[in-house]
């Protein structure tokens, strides 16, 4: 049988990861990326049989091709990808390829905020049930990295970006949530109904037999129901819904098949704030009806501290609370994070572009009174400043160069009883390699004071 081959574009997580599993699997691999050095690639790739062409064009190596993996940054415009497309040669995302390699039951989340935590709690929420679970995707780990390793009865707990599913074609969810869109990766995407149709991905391929979970409260995510043949579960904070989780008299509730099952109060949820009962009850349906005890869902919800960059708590010195939410990559999720403070704070804003607008996260600003002074950096320094102008907040800015700057300013604005909190609005690009990079210097900085 003839060798194929694959040309894996991007050197980040998910291609070492699809590079990895396909070697294994006797594919001649062929490793590119816009980088003509990788620090650290070789020994990622310690075993696998690869060929490195890195810092070349990918068009010059499509010739023998069979399968091209891109990154899942790399938008699908590409020149080299729709060059593949014309020559008939497979495009592939790499949740896709481990999707074809697995033999778990995939569980996913999607939506613009809370994929993370939901992920992450999911996956607490089956290993707490004796399932063997992988947690994977998004959240930091490729799929690819193992899908050899699972067998039939496995779970995948999978952060599904829209990023990652809109290279997908067979990729098939046994159960599948959406938290909620808003505006977000709109340099890639172009328009939100093109982000609103990949997010809408994750239910693609659903039988009847399947699991859809949707946001009642979110008008473009609640439309999504109409889209699968799957059993649809709504949540909801603001009102009842007919099959699925809402909050009654500060107890939140499980309906199915016209019964009332009371999980647990709110207020014992472990993780604070709005935005995280809302994830909370996402998690919760995507694990009671494939059968995860509403006993177990309650106990893991009463203890699940969170996760690292999403609204962690750092350190207290000198009376003022330090506060890293890295993972706060758009406004959306930014707004969120202001809506979990109780008192003053000071907030590091800026990063690299996405194309989004601000307006509305100051709007939020004015309206909960709690901002008393922003830091702002990166690409989109001016935009912010631009924006804070238009709201009349100009004068609470402080636009600085480095990202130590901006800590250091931040703590000099602050007196015993404030907060510094890092939601940057924007992602990471440019000055950091990810948000979790960005999340780490930023504590170790704080740490670093005595």
């Amino acid at each position: 049988m003839e060798q194929k081959t694959a040309l894996i574009v991007g050197m980040a997580k998910s291609g070492i990861g699809a590079a990895k599993l396909l070697a294994k699997q006797g594919w001649h691999v062929i490793v590119n990326d816009m980088k003509s050095e990788i620090p650290g690639l070789e020994e990622a790739l310690m075993g696998a049989e690869v060929e490195y062409r890195l810092g070349e064009d990918p068009s010059s190596l499509l010739d023998g091709t069979d399968m091209v993996v891109p990154s899942p940054i790399i938008p699908m415009t590409k020149p080299f990808l729709v060059e593949a497309r014309e020559r008939g040669i497979e495009i592939v995302s790499e949740i896709e390829l481990g999707y074809r390699y697995a033999q778990a039951d995939f569980v996913c989340i999607t939506g613009t905020n809370g994929k993370t935590t939901c992920t992450a709690l999911t996956g607490e929420l089956f290993k707490a049930a004796g399932k063997h679970t992988f947690v994977l995707g998004n959240i930091g780990v490729a799929i690819t990295e193992h899908a050899l390793e699972t067998v039939p009865g496995d779970v995948i707990v999978a952060e599904t970006a829209a990023l990652q599913l809109e290279g997908c074609s067979r990729f098939h969810a046994r159960a599948a949530g959406c938290c909620n869109v808003t505006e977000d990766h709109l340099d890639h995407f172009g328009t939100m109904e093109n982000y609103t149709r990949c997010k809408n991905m994750v239910y693609m391929n659903q039988t009847a037999e399947d699991i859809a979970v949707f946001n009642a409260d979110d008008p473009t995510v609640a439309a999504m129901a109409e889209t699968t043949p799957a059993k649809a579960y709504f949540f909801s904070r603001k009102g009842e819904v007919e099959r699925g989780i809402f909050v009654r008299d500060g107890m939140v509730i499980y309906r199915d098949n016209g019964v009332d099952t009371p999980v647990l109060r709110a207020d014992e949820i472990r993780i604070p704030g709005g935005h995280n009962l809302e994830n909370a009850m996402l998690s919760s349906l995507l694990a009671i009806p494939m059968g995860i005890p509403v006993e177990t869902v309650a106990e893991v919800l009463r203890t699940f501290p969170g996760v690292e960059h999403r609204i962690e708590f750092v350190r207290e010195y000198e009376g003022v609370r330090y506060i890293n939410d890295s993972k706060g990559t758009n406004p959306a999720s930014t707004i969120r994070a202001i809506e979990a403070m109780s008192g003053p704070t000071v907030l590091i804003l800026g990063g690299y572009d996405k194309h989004g607008d601000f307006h509305e996260l100051f709007d939020v600003f004015k309206k909960t009174g709690l901002v008393k002074g922003m830091v702002v950096l990166g690409a989109t320094q001016q935009q912010i400043l631009d924006t804070a102008g238009d709201a009349g907040m100009r004068e609470l800015c402080i636009p600085v160069e480095t990202f130590r700057e901006a800590v250091e300013t931040a703590k000099g604005l602050c007196t015993e009883g404030d907060t510094v909190l890092l939601s940057p609005a924007c992602a990471s690009w440019g000055m950091f390699d990810n948000f979790e990079q960005r999340g780490e210097i930023f504590k170790q900085i704080v740490n670093e004071w005595v």
